[in-house]
Parts: structure tokens; C-alpha cells; sequence
């Protein structure tokens, strides 16, 4: 079901967010009329979702990605007005009573698989709206709850929205490569560059330039972008824990945690208490040799975060014979795509078509048909925009734009998705290069778009990577491992100028820098779920920069005076709230999964149909842990987790 958007205006947008809420009033007052049978009170409801993510699709999607401020614009306040909607129907007293009545039907009863579940799930957003406390409890809980979808969009508009650089000399360049000068835009003063936080520009920087001072200001921009925000947070943080109050629970993360894998913030801490010590062991080495770098050229001066990043990537040169820019000339964009879809393809039984008419927001964008191989049937559609643009979502991440299901008719509705990221735009003398850190975030997710477009499910609510919030990271964590493995890489890493497959020295020289510093990378990943936790956990502090202060010094460093990081880390407000641990806690499950390709060989198309059968398709028609079990034919450990950091058993 795809969508032209070529010539959507911010009325088209207002237009069809309206519309699609009045069809949905109209489905609501369906199941309240109907019987009390699956067809006549369930399946409107099922129907309803769907309907309403196609309509976010071609109207609130759109905020993140459309080049027009008036349609990003009319797209952000539908996303509200359509986020608050779905939020209300969870506190309708008579849409309560009809689906509990209902589920005490003799049919109920015997409901099995997906509609079972269904009715359970939806049984259980009904209580956690309040459905089982007082009239004025449900009406308190309600107003919080809208409370905080508004702050969320509003965080969520700042960060997109935000913009700031630095102006350098050519000079103050040292250390970059011509070509990423060449991108640059001129700044203000003749002869100038702006240096803007955009990632394409900013990590680049922050690795290769030189000039520390510049670092420095550069991170310090980047770490107190949208300030706004600051109000924005402290706000949801009191909200949500007025949420829990209600319910008289001990802090935001139990009642959010409640439907996820790890069931309580107890549970998290134990997962991060297990790690520390061992990361700690290996950034103690890690810092020492990061701190002697240092010292040869700035003999007196403290490692700071601004170093980090640069010094991390001359040991990489020096000790690994690894030049990021150098190994960039062999991951050209589209070849590094064609050899994405040649290597999933293979292992999941898929092909992949390139649609040219695409009717998409922006010239960038490009349109993939996914078929499956064995019948030759197109299964589903994706959109890639992966340019920085003005006010363009600054992050990478997937979107689901419609779900997969079965239709009334016995057909299948085709899943939509799309990719948005910012990677390096071609010039005038060079295509699209990645950094292979890029390729990693490429390969993650496109993990996130095979989970949504190869789903199976029968109903909406369990369409593709609609699983566990701490389980939805795993199928990106496990799709990282191939753009590692060196006989993967020698398919599609090939010299942009030459066509000369990337060397097998160069091959292993990256593949031995795969695990350098992850002690602190992994300690820096601590830190953040820390941080949320903080926030969110039963000890959540009011002060917010009290608590930044008090664990940022797990990742080894002191944080960067005056800064603000944490009113631009989007996933406080997009979904991970109380739940970014589940990065680190996925990639136990993504690391353990793939080791089951290990054993069988990386590119076995058997395991990879296992694969595809067993989590890409079932999505979240069952607990991740089931599907785990199903795959694995075991139940899952953290093994090739620690293995992988080097932390043995």
C-alpha cells in the first residue's frame, strides 16, 4: 500500500490525520454495537490499528522527514492529536465494559494464539489506564498521561529541529580528509567552514581533527543543544512518577517495565552489577594507553571526553594499521546496500527491487520491493532516506508506515516501512563513502526494517517489531555481526575507483579492531541506562543535573563542564524511558542468536530460514522468550555476549 508524496501539503496532512480519527470513532462505535463476539467487539479494534498506522504514515511520519516546515509542522501536531487519541480510547469506560464482557463470553474462553492474546493484552492496557481504580484516579491518570505525550513531541520537535556549528579556518581543518572539507558550506567570515553537529560532519571531526580546543567546542555545542528541553524533561520525569503514584507502585519504571522482558528495574541492576566489574578491568587498560597517547603531544593535559574519540582513531592508525578514511574508500552507499540485499537475500531466501517511480517526500529517498525468493511474490516495500537535511530527523532509525496482517478477504496487507539516517552525501568528485561505523548503523537498521517487512502475523497489534520494547533492539543487534565478518565484507567492500576488493590485511586489520576500547564503549552504554534508570527507578531524583553528574563518571571520564547532554538524548522521551538498558540486555540475545550462525556457518541459508521463521515472522505474536527458545533449541545465555567482550565466563 504505497503512498504518493510527491505534492502532500500540510492541509492534505491535517486532512487525512482527521480522517483517519473519524474512521476510527466510527470502528469503536462498531464494537461497542456490535455482539459480544471476536467479529463483532475484537476484530474492529484490530481493524482501527492498522488503519491508523497507515494514516501515520502519510501524515505524522512526516514530521521527521518531510523537507517542508509547514508540512513538518502540521505532521507534528497530528502526531499529537492522533498519540492522544489512541490514549483516550484506553480510558473509555463503555469500550471497557464492552470488551470485558466479552472476555466472558464462552467464546472468549476458548479463544487460542493471536486473538488470545489480543484480548489479554488489550485487557491489560485497560488496567494500566486505570480501569480498576476510582473515576477521579482514571480521570488524574488520563490528564498525566496526555500531559505527557505533549511534552514528548515537543522534545522530540526540539531536538530535530535544533541546529548549530562552529566556524573554522582551512588550518584548523588539519587532520580531515579533502573530501569532507569539501562538503562543507562556507561560513560568515571569507575563507571559513562551518562545522555543524549533523553526524556526517560532527564525528568526523571529533575523530580526525587535530585542533583539541576545537573539539572541545564543538562537543560542548553538541552537548547543550536544545536547552529547551531541560524544563521539557524535569517535567515528564515528575509526570511519570505521578503515574506510578496513582497506581501505588514505587517508581515510573515498574508500572513501564511491567510488559517488558526484564519485568522490574531489580532485574536491570543485576543485569548492569554483572558487567561493571569485568568493564571496568578492561577500560583500566584501555585508559592508560589512551592517556599515554595523550601525553605525547599534550604532555600535562587530563583525558577528556573530547579526546576520546579523536585518540581512539589514531590508535586505530597506529596500532591497527586502520585509517577510518582509508577503509571508507571501499564502502561506497549503494554497494554497500546491493551487498546488504545480496547477503540477506541469500540467508533469508529474499530479492530486492528497486522501485525508480517512487513518489517520495524528497529526491534522496529510494523505494525497495522485498520478494520472497521461494514463491516470487513481492512481501513487502521500504523507503531509505539516508541524507542529513534541515530539519530532518538527526538520528538513524526505522519506522513502520503500514503493518503487516491478514486482511478480512484472506489477502495480506504488505508492510511499509522506512529507514531515516544522515550519512555523508556524495560530492562533487566522490559518491556516498561510509565510515565502516556507518556500515554498522546501516546493517542495525535495516535488522529493525527485516523484522517489520518479514512478519507473518495474523492481527495488527503483533505486526513485525511490535515485540517487547527490551527485545525490539535484538534482530538489529544480531544483523550487526555480518558487516564483520570478513568473508561477507570481500562481497560488496570494493575501492570506489578501482573495483578492487578490499585486502584481506586491511580485512583482518579491522576485524581486529572490533573489540578496541569496548570496555569503555559498554561502560559509556552503562552510563546511559543508568542515567534512565536514575530518572526513572524508585530513587529518581528531582535534580536532573545532579544525577548526570553522579554517573557520568561510570564511563571513566568527568563530564564536560556546563554541559546539557541530556536534553538532546532522544530516547529519554522516544520510548526508551525506563528502558534503555535494552541495547546492552538485546545484545546478549542478538550475540547468543548468532552464534547459532557461527556454528553452522554465517550465511547457512537453513539456520537463516530458522531465523526468519522463528523471530523475524512472529514478531510479537509470542513472548520474545518463547521465540528465543523456538530459534535457539535451547534457552538463552550470555556466553557469546561475554565472549565477544572479551570477558570469557
Amino acid at each position: 500500500m504505497l503512498f504518493d508524496y510527491t505534492n502532500i501539503t500540510s492541509d492534505d496532512v491535517t486532512t487525512i490525520a482527521g480522517r483517519a480519527i473519524d474512521d476510527a470513532e466510527a470502528l469503536v462505535a462498531a464494537a461497542l454495537s456490535g455482539e459480544r463476539t471476536w467479529e463483532g467487539t475484537m476484530s474492529p479494534l484490530n481493524e482501527m490499528v492498522a488503519s491508523m498506522t497507515i494514516a501515520g504514515g502519510k501524515s505524522a511520519f512526516l514530521g521527521r522527514a518531510h523537507p517542508d516546515d509547514a508540512v513538518r509542522e502540521a505532521a507534528t501536531a497530528v502526531d499529537e492529536r492522533m498519540q492522544k487519541f489512541a490514549s483516550e480510547l484506553d480510558f473509555r469506560t463503555d469500550l471497557y465494559q464492552a470488551i470485558k464482557a466479552y472476555a466472558e463470553t464462552d467464546e472468549a474462553k476458548s479463544l487460542e494464539g493471536e486473538k488470545a492474546r489480543l484480548l489479554e493484552f488489550t485487557l491489560r492496557d485497560f488496567r494500566r489506564a486505570g480501569h480498576e481504580l476510582t473515576e477521579d484516579e482514571r480521570n488524574e491518570l488520563q490528564a498525566l498521561k496526555e500531559r505527557l505525550i505533549e511534552l514528548g513531541i515537543a522534545f522530540e520537535r526540539n531536538i530535530d529541529e535544533y541546529r548549530d556549528r562552529i566556524e573554522v579556518t582551512g588550518d584548523q581543518l588539519a587532520g580531515l580528509p579533502e573530501s569532507y572539507v569539501e562538503g562543507l558550506k562556507p561560513g560568515d567570515a571569507e575563507g571559513t567552514f562551518q562545522v555543524s553537529l549533523d553526524y556526517p560532519e560532527y564525528f568526523p571531526f571529533m575523530r580526525q581533527a587535530h585542533n583539541r580546543e576545537l573539539r572541545q567546542e564543538l562537543e560542548f555545542k553538541n552537548y547543550t543543544s536544545s536547552p529547551e528541553n531541560k524544563p521539557i524533561l524535569e517535567e515528564a520525569v515528575e509526570v511519570r512518577k505521578k503515574i506510578a503514584t496513582v497506581f501505588g507502585l514505587p517508581s515510573w519504571a515498574h508500572y513501564g517495565m511491567e510488559v517488558k522482558m526484564a519485568k522490574n528495574p531489580e532485574t536491570v541492576e543485576e543485569f548492569y552489577d554483572s558487567l561493571i566489574p569485568g568493564l571496568n578491568r578492561l577500560a583500566e587498560s584501555e585508559f592508560a594507553a589512551l592517556r599515554t597517547l595523550l601525553a605525547t603531544d599534550h604532555p600535562d593535559a587530563e583525558l577528556r571526553t573530547w579526546d576520546y574519540w579523536y585518540l581512539d582513531t589514531q590508535q586505530r592508525k597506529n596500532d591497527f594499521g586502520v585509517d577510518p578514511n582509508e577503509v571508507a574508500e571501499y564502502f561506497e552507499m549503494q554497494a554497500v546496500i546491493d551487498g546488504m540485499f545480496d547477503l540477506t537475500g541469500e540467508v533469508f531466501g529474499l530479492e530486492y527491487r528497486e522501485i525508480k517511480d517512487n513518489k517520495a517526500w524528497h529526491a534522496d529517498v529510494q523505494l525497495f520491493e522485498i520478494i520472497d525468493r521461494e514463491s516470487g511474490n513481492g512481501i513487502a516495500h521500504f523507503y531509505a532516506d539516508l541524507f542529513p537535511r534541515e530539519g530532518k530527523y538527526t538520528h538513524a532509525a526505522a519506522f513502520d508506515l503500514v503493518k503487516g496482517r491478514l486482511l478480512p478477504s484472506g489477502s495480506r496487507d504488505k508492510p511499509v516501512a522506512a529507514i531515516l539516517a544522515n550519512f555523508t552525501k556524495p560530492t562533487a568528485s566522490q559518491p556516498s563513502l561510509l565510515k565502516h561505523d556507518e556500515v554498522l548503523t546501516l546493517f542495525h537498521e535495516f535488522g529493525h526494517i527485516l523484522h517489520h517487512c518479514l512478519t507473518t502475523a495474523q492481527l495488527a497489534r503483533f505486526s513485525g517489531f511490535d515485540a517487547e520494547w527490551d527485545f525490539v533492539e535484538a534482530p538489529s543487534q544480531i544483523m550487526e555481526h555480518w558487516s564483520w565478518d570478513p568473508a561477507v565484507l570481500s562481497r560488496f567492500a570494493k575501492h570506489y575507483k578501482t573495483g578492487e576488493t578490499i585486502p584481506d590485511t586491511l580485512v583482518k586489520q579491522l576485524v581486529a579492531v572490533r573489540n578496541h576500547n569496548e570496555g569503555t564503549f559498554n561502560l559509556r552504554q552503562v552510563f546511559l541506562g543508568k542515567l534512565d534508570m536514575g530518572m526513572h527507578g524508585p530513587d529518581a531524583p528531582v535534580d536532573l543535573d545532579e544525577l548526570y553528574e553522579r554517573t557520568y563518571p561510570i564511563t571513566g571520564f568527568q563530564p564536560h563542564e556546563g554541559t546539557l547532554f541530556y536534553t538532546s538524548f532522544g530516547h529519554l522521551m522516544g520510548g526508551y524511558d525506563a528502558g534503555y538498558y535494552g541495547y546492552l540486555w538485546s545484545k546478549v540475545y542478538g550475540d547468543d542468536m548468532y552464534s547459532v550462525f557461527e556454528e553452522e556457518g554465517v550465511t547457512d541459508p537453513g539456520v537463516g530460514r530458522q531465523y526468519r521463521d522463528e523471530i523475524l515472522a512472529v514478531g510479537g505474536t509470542r513472548d520474545a522468550t518463547e521465540s528465543l527458545e523456538a530459534f535457539l533449541g535451547r534457552k538463552p545465555n550470555n556466553k557469546a555476549f561475554l565472549r565477544h567482550l572479551g570477558l570469557g565466563a
